[in-house]
């Protein structure tokens, strides 16, 4: 037995003096402990197959999978060997992912990888999503590329690119070394004590892996190919939600890749010409016309000449990280329902052709080493952008930025063809999962009947006018001086300040624009609670039956409460999980776990008028105790608006709020967020440090006015009360086939059967497909 700790202890002897008192006393058995038994996993020459036939996948997929001894690592030739790998993997994905975005590509997405199965062998896994009645197809690419790398190997420039990403990796690991997270560290020693595996610790592993990296060869690299062939205890699997490919299909695509391979009519890898600069030529820096320091919150904001607003906070939490928001006012809901789903297609088909002026597969070379990513989103009332960089690669991501705003993106009908098949996929695969019918009805039912709400169908895609999508999307980011930029990390204004000037400064101004939208100016979602008790229940057919519940209760914040009131929320929210966990899990023990969420963007948000929104109640059950659990929830809220929680409560709230409060005062993102909460607040008007400081203000007076009666009373003026007098329930159930049905008719009657049906499910599990509409409207609605 090891015992580990490891955290931030004033007195580390103190710990060790603590583990003795508990643990030096235990006597350990006389009789020598028992020998771990070994299991040899036997190996095979001739590939095996498997068909999987789920019809609740979200897509079809191929896993190719081959097992080999699994080594162990104790030398520096181990690790050398262990680097080679780790290139040979990534530069196949490299190739995997570029395949995935050519013309008619034979997947939507493909990966390999290592991973350590059971102690005596790994595997190699190579997974790949595909569209339905393409998994011959998948196969055959997948065992191609493969073979491809066995007869020619990577060129030399493959390999570079590859160590750059490496390099990146293992040297903000080593800037960091001090911020290491407690988890990491103590998961390397436990690692050692039950795999033996060594703890050399990041400065000499930083070392290490930048004295071999460049000597690793194109040759070591590829003999690792080797171990991916069908020879090799290789196991193919294919998924389908529909049954389109047989055994004899699979062997054939073996049988026909092998035999390319054998006579060498496998073409090598053409490269793509990839350019060396992001930005071509180099903007015209803007100037400062304002700045204003705010000392409250350490931060600095600026006015720039093309009229965005910059604000940055210097910060030593993490030495290896920038991470910065850029919003502006004007979303989804100002669009009519005509041009509505092609726009909301915008971000989707832009991001395929490319959205930094690059296709995403060039892009991808040009940022090898480079610890940048920018991302963007456009929600119901804001569009936005995003990055996280190395405060080394901070001009690759504001040159990011600036790419974004100058590049006019046009339709093509290739990247087109192939957002629309996955977009196409997305759909039939969400039709086929039961959750999907419950997830539509519960928002329907509780946001009203808006095509703003309403789930995109196959119907929908085909009116899907690209040419407008793209038009939308290059409209939300043209004008920099709609937007106000938050930056926060580990920054040195001396350089950064001169790299904003230049990239985000030097954005041009939009000449023929209209004014900006302010918050004032937003249109506001068709959100309406409904005013009366419905229950539903949503049957779907399932191969495993299951059960999901969600309660949602109208939520209207007064704006004259509003400060205090956006507090209460978040620990009424808290508190409700809790207890509502403690009644439904602990007490009667019919569910794992329970969620609360919070929803608030059924207004637009401006400066005046109410918060309108809802709090939904989500867990899953047994089918048969479904109507129960609800009652036993609506009993329990009921409960606390009338008796309150107890002081035990409120203080169990307190401290986890305390705790991921002091825990978020030391991270970047947590700093970003609020900043960005503060420009965005009711309140603001002109002054974001104030603005934080009101709400931090009332953060403390919620916290200090904290007791049983005030959460009772919030809960009474937050939720309607009585609570069981507006509500929604919606719940999926399994549908039973009408021969069940009558069965479990004719049980009921004999008074001697259960209705319960066990079935069994053919499948371990199924890649989910990266492109899910639904999802992203929900992340807008959210927004």
């Amino acid at each position: 037995m090891a015992v580990f700790a490891v955290g931030d202890f004033p007195d580390t002897q103190a710990v060790v003096e603590l583990i003795k008192e508990h643990f030096g006393q235990k006597a350990s058995i006389s009789c020598p402990p028992p020998v771990i038994p070994e299991f040899p996993v036997p190996s095979h020459i001739e590939p095996r197959f498997s068909c999987f036939v789920e019809s609740e996948a979200a897509g079809s997929a191929v896993v190719i999978s081959c097992k080999m001894p699994a080594g162990e690592i104790k030398t520096v030739k181990d690790y050398r060997d262990s680097l080679a790998e780790s290139i040979f993997h990534c530069a196949l994905n490299q190739r995997l992912f570029k395949l995935s975005r050519r013309r008619d590509p034979p997947y939507f997405s493909c990966s390999s990888a290592a991973d350590a199965l059971v102690r005596p062998v790994k595997a190699y896994i190579m997974t790949s999503s595909c569209r339905e009645k393409g998994t011959v197809e998948a196969l055959e690419s997948m065992l191609v590329e493969v073979a491809r790398a066995r007869l020619y190997g990577f060129s030399e420039r493959e390999i570079s690119i590859v160590r750059a990403l490496m390099m990146s990796e293992i040297e903000s690991a080593y800037l960091e070394r001090d911020q290491m997270q407690s988890t990491s560290l103590r998961d390397e020693y436990l690692q050692h004590f039950l795999r033996e595996e060594p703890v050399v610790g990041i400065d000499y592993e930083a070392r290490l892996q930048k004295t071999l990296l460049p000597y690793i060869s194109s040759a070591e690299v590829v003999k690792f190919a080797e171990n991916f062939s069908t020879t090799s205890s290789c196991v193919i699997k294919i998924v389908e939600p529909r049954a389109h490919a047989s055994l004899e299909d699979l062997k054939a695509v073996v049988l026909k890749v092998n035999t390319l391979e054998e006579k060498r009519s496998i073409p090598p890898w053409e490269e793509e010409q990839i350019p060396e600069e992001i930005v071509s030529q180099s903007p015209v820096p803007g100037i400062i016309v304002d700045k204003v320091e705010h000392p409250g919150i350490g931060a600095t904001e600026m006015i720039l000449s093309n009229g965005m607003r910059v604000c940055y906070k210097c910060t030593d939490f993490l030495d290896d990280q920038v991470v910065f928001t850029g919003f502006a006012y004007g979303g989804l809901s100002e669009l009519s329902e005509d041009e509505y789903t092609s726009c909301t297609m915008g971000s989707t088909i832009a991001g395929e052709i490319g959205i930094f002026g690059y296709r995403p597969s060039v892009l991808m070379d040009m940022l090898a080493g480079k610890r940048a990513e920018v991302g963007t989103k456009v929600g119901a009332y804001i569009r936005s952008f995003s990055g996280d960089c190395s405060p080394s690669d901070l001009e690759t991501g504001l040159q990011l930025v600036y790419q974004l705003f100058t590049t006019k993106v046009e339709p093509r009908e290739e990247e087109v063809k192939i957002v629309m098949q996955m977009a196409e996929e997305a759909i039939y695969a969400q039709e086929r999962d039961p959750y999907t019918a419950f997830a539509n009805r519960s928002r329907e039912i509780n946001y009203g009947n808006s095509y703003f709400f309403k789930p995109i169908r196959i119907s929908d895609l085909k009116k899907v006018n690209p040419i407008r999508a793209c038009e939308y999307f290059n409209s939300c980011f043209k004008d920099p001086s709609a937007f106000t930029v938050v930056v926060v990390g580990n920054i040195d204004p001396a350089i950064s300040i001169p790299l904003i000037l230049e990239y985000l400064g030097g954005i041009p101004k939009v000449q023929d624009t209209v004014q900006p939208l302010s918050r004032e100016d937003l249109k506001g979602l068709p959100f309406k609670f409904p005013e009366t008790i419905i229950r539903e229940v949503v049957r779907s057919p399932m191969v495993e039956a299951q059960c999901f519940v969600q309660l949602g209760f109208p939520v209207v914040l007064k704006s004259t409460m509003m400060t205090e009131d956006i507090h209460y929320v978040g620990f009424l929210s808290k508190l409700l999980e809790t207890k509502i966990m403690q009644v439904l899990r602990f007490k009667y023990g019919q569910v794992y776990s329970v969620n609360v969420g919070v929803f608030l963007g059924g207004n637009k948000p401006s400066r005046s008028g109410d918060v309108r929104g809802d709090i939904s109640v989500n867990f899953s059950c047994d089918p048969d105790m479904s109507s129960r659990l609800v009652d036993f929830v609506l009993e329990e809220i009921s409960y606390l608006q009338t008796e309150g929680p107890s002081e035990e409560d409120v203080w169990t709230i307190l401290e986890i709020e305390q705790r991921a409060h002091e825990n978020g005062l030391q991270e970047n993102y947590y700093w970003l967020d609020r900043i960005l909460r503060s420009y965005q607040s009711r309140i603001y008007s002109g002054n974001v440090g104030s603005t934080f400081m009101v709400q931090d203000e009332g953060r403390v007076k919620v916290r200090e006015a904290l007791t049983p009666q005030a959460m009772q009373m919030a809960l009474r003026r937050v939720i309607s009360f009585p609570c069981k007098k507006q509500f929604t329930v919606v719940i999926l159930m399994p549908k039973s086939s009408r021969w069940n049905s009558l069965i479990s008719v004719v049980s009921w009657s004999s008074g001697g059967f259960s209705r319960d049906a066990k079935i069994l499910a053919g499948m371990a599990g199924a890649l989910v497909l990266a492109a899910s509409l639904w999802r992203y409207s929900r992340g807008a609605l959210r927004s």
